[in-house]
Protein backbone atom coordinates (compact mmCIF):
# COMPACT_ATOMS: atom_id res chain seq x y z
CA UNK A 1 0.00 0.00 0.00
CA UNK A 2 1.30 3.86 -0.68
CA UNK A 3 1.32 6.10 1.83
CA UNK A 4 2.88 9.46 1.01
CA UNK A 5 5.14 10.57 4.72
CA UNK A 6 7.24 13.03 2.80
CA UNK A 7 6.48 16.31 0.51
CA UNK A 8 6.56 16.09 -3.16
CA UNK A 9 4.91 14.59 -5.49
CA UNK A 10 2.89 11.13 -4.82
CA UNK A 11 2.79 10.53 -8.87
CA UNK A 12 5.50 11.40 -11.70
CA UNK A 13 3.67 11.01 -15.16
CA UNK A 14 6.38 10.58 -17.72
CA UNK A 15 5.26 11.10 -20.99
CA UNK A 16 7.32 10.43 -24.50
CA UNK A 17 6.98 11.97 -27.47
CA UNK A 18 7.76 9.42 -29.92
CA UNK A 19 5.61 10.60 -32.89
CA UNK A 20 9.17 11.76 -34.40
CA UNK A 21 9.76 8.18 -35.63
CA UNK A 22 9.76 9.11 -39.13
CA UNK A 23 10.59 12.58 -39.03
CA UNK A 24 13.25 13.84 -36.29
CA UNK A 25 11.53 17.90 -36.53
CA UNK A 26 7.91 16.81 -35.52
CA UNK A 27 5.58 18.84 -33.88
CA UNK A 28 3.46 19.46 -30.59
CA UNK A 29 0.13 18.87 -31.77
CA UNK A 30 -0.36 15.20 -29.84
CA UNK A 31 1.70 15.77 -27.29
CA UNK A 32 -0.65 19.05 -25.98
CA UNK A 33 -3.84 17.04 -26.11
CA UNK A 34 -2.25 14.48 -23.93
CA UNK A 35 -1.36 17.09 -21.37
CA UNK A 36 -4.19 18.81 -21.65
CA UNK A 37 -5.85 15.21 -20.83
CA UNK A 38 -3.23 15.07 -17.65
CA UNK A 39 -3.88 18.42 -16.27
CA UNK A 40 -7.64 17.65 -16.31
CA UNK A 41 -7.86 14.83 -14.18
CA UNK A 42 -10.09 14.27 -11.41
CA UNK A 43 -9.30 13.17 -8.10
CA UNK A 44 -5.94 13.68 -9.26
CA UNK A 45 -3.17 12.99 -6.53
CA UNK A 46 -0.42 15.24 -5.77
CA UNK A 47 1.98 14.78 -9.19
CA UNK A 48 3.97 15.94 -11.58
CA UNK A 49 4.33 15.83 -15.19
CA UNK A 50 7.76 15.32 -16.93
CA UNK A 51 8.11 15.65 -20.81
CA UNK A 52 11.61 14.72 -22.02
CA UNK A 53 12.34 15.32 -25.75
CA UNK A 54 15.36 16.46 -27.98
CA UNK A 55 15.96 19.74 -29.34
CA UNK A 56 14.17 18.64 -32.59
CA UNK A 57 10.78 18.72 -31.23
CA UNK A 58 9.02 21.89 -32.45
CA UNK A 59 6.79 24.15 -30.45
CA UNK A 60 7.65 23.25 -26.72
CA UNK A 61 8.38 26.51 -25.84
CA UNK A 62 4.67 27.68 -26.47
CA UNK A 63 3.56 24.47 -24.31
CA UNK A 64 5.86 25.10 -21.69
CA UNK A 65 4.05 28.74 -21.46
CA UNK A 66 0.60 27.11 -21.46
CA UNK A 67 1.31 25.02 -19.09
CA UNK A 68 3.89 25.59 -16.42
CA UNK A 69 3.07 22.85 -14.17
CA UNK A 70 4.62 20.50 -16.51
CA UNK A 71 8.37 19.99 -17.02
CA UNK A 72 9.80 19.83 -20.09
CA UNK A 73 13.01 18.08 -19.98
CA UNK A 74 15.58 18.56 -23.22
CA UNK A 75 18.19 15.97 -23.32
CA UNK A 76 21.14 15.95 -25.34
CA UNK A 77 23.77 13.87 -25.97
CA UNK A 78 21.69 10.77 -27.15
CA UNK A 79 23.09 7.85 -27.71
CA UNK A 80 20.16 6.25 -29.88
CA UNK A 81 19.27 9.61 -31.78
CA UNK A 82 20.10 10.80 -35.32
CA UNK A 83 18.52 13.87 -36.74
CA UNK A 84 19.19 12.40 -40.50
CA UNK A 85 18.28 8.82 -39.89
CA UNK A 86 14.50 7.61 -39.08
CA UNK A 87 14.06 5.68 -35.59
CA UNK A 88 12.59 5.18 -32.18
CA UNK A 89 15.12 3.73 -29.74
CA UNK A 90 15.82 7.43 -28.53
CA UNK A 91 12.04 7.22 -27.05
CA UNK A 92 14.03 4.88 -24.58
CA UNK A 93 16.40 6.59 -23.97
CA UNK A 94 14.01 9.88 -23.18
CA UNK A 95 12.22 7.50 -20.90
CA UNK A 96 15.57 6.86 -19.01
CA UNK A 97 16.11 10.00 -18.50
CA UNK A 98 13.19 11.38 -17.01
CA UNK A 99 13.12 8.51 -14.89
CA UNK A 100 15.80 9.82 -13.19
CA UNK A 101 14.62 12.86 -12.51
CA UNK A 102 11.63 11.57 -11.26
CA UNK A 103 10.61 12.75 -7.96
CA UNK A 104 7.13 10.41 -7.04
CA UNK A 105 6.89 7.07 -5.70
CA UNK A 106 5.00 5.59 -8.34
CA UNK A 107 6.10 6.45 -11.99
CA UNK A 108 3.26 6.13 -14.45
CA UNK A 109 4.47 6.14 -18.42
CA UNK A 110 2.53 7.03 -21.75
CA UNK A 111 3.17 9.15 -24.92
CA UNK A 112 2.42 11.74 -27.08
CA UNK A 113 -0.17 9.68 -28.98
CA UNK A 114 -2.10 8.19 -26.09
CA UNK A 115 -4.83 10.00 -24.03
CA UNK A 116 -5.34 9.51 -20.53
CA UNK A 117 -8.65 8.72 -19.04
CA UNK A 118 -10.36 11.44 -16.71
CA UNK A 119 -9.58 8.91 -13.51
CA UNK A 120 -6.51 7.68 -15.10
CA UNK A 121 -4.34 8.76 -12.02
CA UNK A 122 -6.36 8.24 -9.61
CA UNK A 123 -7.01 4.58 -10.72
CA UNK A 124 -3.30 4.14 -10.99
CA UNK A 125 -2.91 5.20 -7.03
CA UNK A 126 -5.96 3.20 -6.09
CA UNK A 127 -4.20 -0.31 -7.69
CA UNK A 128 -1.56 0.33 -5.77
CA UNK A 129 -3.47 -0.34 -2.57
CA UNK A 130 -2.56 -4.39 -3.33
CA UNK A 131 0.88 -5.39 -3.60
CA UNK A 132 2.02 -4.79 -7.08
CA UNK A 133 5.36 -3.94 -7.89
CA UNK A 134 4.65 -2.24 -11.54
CA UNK A 135 0.42 -1.67 -12.81
CA UNK A 136 -0.50 -1.71 -16.57
CA UNK A 137 -3.98 -0.98 -17.66
CA UNK A 138 -6.15 -1.18 -21.12
CA UNK A 139 -5.29 0.76 -24.46
CA UNK A 140 -7.94 1.59 -26.61
CA UNK A 141 -8.58 2.98 -29.68
CA UNK A 142 -9.86 6.61 -30.12
CA UNK A 143 -10.03 7.09 -33.86
CA UNK A 144 -12.90 5.72 -35.84
CA UNK A 145 -10.63 4.73 -39.06
CA UNK A 146 -9.91 1.35 -40.99
CA UNK A 147 -6.31 2.43 -40.87
CA UNK A 148 -6.38 3.62 -37.04
CA UNK A 149 -7.92 0.08 -36.35
CA UNK A 150 -5.52 -1.86 -38.48
CA UNK A 151 -2.33 -0.13 -36.25
CA UNK A 152 -4.41 -0.30 -32.84
CA UNK A 153 -4.85 -3.83 -33.18
CA UNK A 154 -1.16 -4.51 -34.41
CA UNK A 155 0.36 -2.35 -31.76
CA UNK A 156 -2.56 -2.49 -28.39
CA UNK A 157 -4.61 -5.43 -29.53
CA UNK A 158 -3.15 -7.32 -26.77
CA UNK A 159 -4.35 -4.45 -24.23
CA UNK A 160 -7.96 -3.92 -25.25
CA UNK A 161 -10.53 -4.31 -22.68
CA UNK A 162 -11.99 -6.38 -21.32
CA UNK A 163 -8.51 -6.82 -19.79
CA UNK A 164 -8.63 -9.33 -16.74
CA UNK A 165 -8.06 -7.40 -13.33
CA UNK A 166 -4.89 -8.91 -11.47
CA UNK A 167 -1.55 -10.75 -11.90
CA UNK A 168 -0.17 -10.38 -15.03
CA UNK A 169 3.32 -10.82 -17.31
CA UNK A 170 2.96 -7.68 -19.43
CA UNK A 171 2.54 -4.26 -19.68
CA UNK A 172 2.98 -1.64 -22.00
CA UNK A 173 5.22 1.33 -21.47
CA UNK A 174 1.70 3.49 -23.35
CA UNK A 175 0.11 2.47 -19.83
CA UNK A 176 2.06 1.48 -17.01
CA UNK A 177 3.55 2.42 -14.10
CA UNK A 178 6.09 1.76 -11.46
CA UNK A 179 7.25 1.91 -7.94
CA UNK A 180 10.21 3.45 -7.46
CA UNK A 181 11.55 1.53 -4.60
CA UNK A 182 11.06 -1.47 -7.61
CA UNK A 183 12.63 0.73 -10.10
CA UNK A 184 15.48 1.40 -7.79
CA UNK A 185 16.31 -2.06 -7.20
CA UNK A 186 16.90 -3.09 -10.77
CA UNK A 187 18.33 0.61 -11.74
CA UNK A 188 21.21 -0.92 -14.53
CA UNK A 189 18.50 -2.31 -16.01
CA UNK A 190 16.65 0.92 -17.43
CA UNK A 191 19.31 3.85 -16.40
CA UNK A 192 21.00 4.29 -19.90
CA UNK A 193 17.22 3.14 -21.60
CA UNK A 194 14.15 2.03 -20.84
CA UNK A 195 12.99 -1.63 -22.72
CA UNK A 196 9.76 -2.69 -20.87
CA UNK A 197 10.80 -5.53 -21.92
CA UNK A 198 13.80 -6.12 -19.65
CA UNK A 199 12.31 -3.52 -17.04
CA UNK A 200 9.14 -6.31 -16.44
CA UNK A 201 11.27 -9.12 -16.56
CA UNK A 202 13.72 -7.95 -14.07
CA UNK A 203 11.06 -6.91 -12.18
CA UNK A 204 9.74 -10.58 -12.09
CA UNK A 205 12.76 -11.98 -11.85
CA UNK A 206 13.35 -10.56 -8.51
CA UNK A 207 9.98 -11.59 -7.08
CA UNK A 208 8.21 -8.58 -7.84
CA UNK A 209 4.56 -8.77 -9.22
CA UNK A 210 3.13 -6.92 -12.30
CA UNK A 211 -0.97 -6.55 -12.04
CA UNK A 212 -3.57 -5.04 -15.06
CA UNK A 213 -6.26 -3.29 -14.14
CA UNK A 214 -9.39 -2.37 -17.12
CA UNK A 215 -10.33 1.04 -15.57
CA UNK A 216 -6.50 2.31 -15.87
CA UNK A 217 -7.43 3.45 -19.91
CA UNK A 218 -4.96 5.28 -22.20
CA UNK A 219 -7.02 5.86 -25.68
CA UNK A 220 -4.42 6.28 -29.05
CA UNK A 221 -5.18 9.29 -31.23
CA UNK A 222 -3.17 9.60 -34.41
CA UNK A 223 -5.35 12.03 -36.70
CA UNK A 224 -4.53 12.02 -39.98
CA UNK A 225 -2.18 8.97 -39.96
CA UNK A 226 -1.18 7.79 -43.48
CA UNK A 227 -1.01 4.51 -45.09
CA UNK A 228 2.99 5.23 -46.16
CA UNK A 229 3.82 6.45 -42.38
CA UNK A 230 1.63 3.26 -41.10
CA UNK A 231 3.98 0.72 -43.02
CA UNK A 232 7.27 2.86 -42.33
CA UNK A 233 6.43 3.05 -38.96
CA UNK A 234 6.10 -0.91 -38.54
CA UNK A 235 9.04 -1.76 -40.37
CA UNK A 236 11.06 0.39 -38.00
CA UNK A 237 9.42 -0.80 -34.65
CA UNK A 238 10.36 -4.59 -35.79
CA UNK A 239 13.60 -3.70 -36.52
CA UNK A 240 14.40 -2.33 -33.16
CA UNK A 241 12.81 -5.07 -31.89
CA UNK A 242 14.04 -7.34 -33.40
CA UNK A 243 18.32 -5.96 -32.67
CA UNK A 244 16.94 -5.50 -29.19
CA UNK A 245 16.28 -9.43 -28.37
CA UNK A 246 19.69 -9.86 -30.37
CA UNK A 247 21.47 -8.75 -27.18
CA UNK A 248 19.84 -11.28 -24.96
CA UNK A 249 19.30 -14.13 -27.36
CA UNK A 250 21.47 -16.98 -28.16
CA UNK A 251 22.95 -17.58 -31.80
CA UNK A 252 20.78 -20.73 -32.18
CA UNK A 253 17.48 -18.76 -31.53
CA UNK A 254 18.53 -15.51 -33.82
CA UNK A 255 19.14 -18.32 -36.72
CA UNK A 256 15.31 -19.98 -35.80
CA UNK A 257 13.79 -16.35 -35.84
CA UNK A 258 15.27 -15.40 -38.82
CA UNK A 259 13.95 -18.67 -40.75
CA UNK A 260 10.58 -18.42 -39.24
CA UNK A 261 10.25 -14.60 -40.52
CA UNK A 262 7.97 -15.49 -43.72
CA UNK A 263 5.33 -17.01 -41.57
CA UNK A 264 5.34 -14.41 -38.77
CA UNK A 265 2.87 -11.82 -40.45
CA UNK A 266 0.52 -14.83 -40.23
CA UNK A 267 1.26 -16.28 -36.82
CA UNK A 268 0.36 -12.61 -35.23
CA UNK A 269 -2.38 -11.89 -37.51
CA UNK A 270 -4.18 -15.52 -36.16
CA UNK A 271 -2.73 -14.30 -32.73
CA UNK A 272 -4.89 -10.94 -32.16
CA UNK A 273 -7.67 -13.14 -34.17
CA UNK A 274 -8.20 -15.44 -31.46
CA UNK A 275 -7.18 -12.69 -28.63
CA UNK A 276 -10.39 -10.58 -30.35
CA UNK A 277 -12.57 -13.44 -30.17
CA UNK A 278 -11.95 -14.10 -26.96
CA UNK A 279 -12.26 -10.60 -25.63
CA UNK A 280 -16.27 -10.66 -27.12
CA UNK A 281 -15.83 -7.48 -28.74
CA UNK A 282 -14.59 -5.02 -31.58
CA UNK A 283 -14.93 -8.16 -34.03
CA UNK A 284 -16.19 -6.47 -37.22
CA UNK A 285 -13.78 -3.58 -36.74
CA UNK A 286 -11.20 -6.65 -36.57
CA UNK A 287 -12.58 -8.51 -39.68
CA UNK A 288 -12.62 -5.14 -41.91
CA UNK A 289 -9.23 -4.27 -41.08
CA UNK A 290 -7.99 -7.92 -41.54
CA UNK A 291 -6.07 -6.73 -44.67
CA UNK A 292 -4.44 -3.73 -43.65
CA UNK A 293 -3.49 -5.72 -40.34
CA UNK A 294 -1.27 -8.46 -42.49
CA UNK A 295 0.00 -5.80 -44.98
CA UNK A 296 1.39 -4.05 -41.67
CA UNK A 297 2.69 -7.11 -40.04
CA UNK A 298 4.49 -7.59 -43.42
CA UNK A 299 6.41 -4.92 -43.11
CA UNK A 300 6.71 -5.43 -39.46
CA UNK A 301 8.51 -9.06 -40.15
CA UNK A 302 10.33 -7.98 -42.92
CA UNK A 303 11.59 -5.29 -40.03
CA UNK A 304 11.96 -8.09 -37.49
CA UNK A 305 14.08 -9.87 -40.13
CA UNK A 306 16.50 -7.15 -40.85
CA UNK A 307 16.99 -6.77 -37.43
CA UNK A 308 18.15 -10.59 -36.61
CA UNK A 309 20.05 -10.13 -39.69
CA UNK A 310 22.05 -7.21 -38.64
CA UNK A 311 21.59 -6.39 -35.22
CA UNK A 312 21.07 -2.95 -35.34
CA UNK A 313 18.06 -1.03 -34.90
CA UNK A 314 18.51 1.33 -38.05
CA UNK A 315 20.62 1.94 -40.75
CA UNK A 316 23.11 4.38 -39.58
CA UNK A 317 26.59 3.75 -39.54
Amino acid sequence: MIEKEIDGPLLTVVVAVVCDTLRSRSDVTYLERTLEALTRQQEAPPMEILVPYHAGIRGIESLRERYPQVKFLQCENLATYRADVPGRDHHDELRARALRAAAGEIVALTEDHGRPDPRWCANIVKAYQQDYSAVGGAIENGVDRLLNWAVYFCDFGAYQNPVAAGPTTMISDVNASYRREALEKIRPVWEQSFNQVLVNRAILERGGRLGIFPDIVVRQYREGLRWSEALAERFIWGRSFAAARCGWIGRGERLLRVVIAPVLPAVLAARMAANVLRRGRLRRKFAAAFPLILLLEVSWSLGELTGYLTGTATGAD
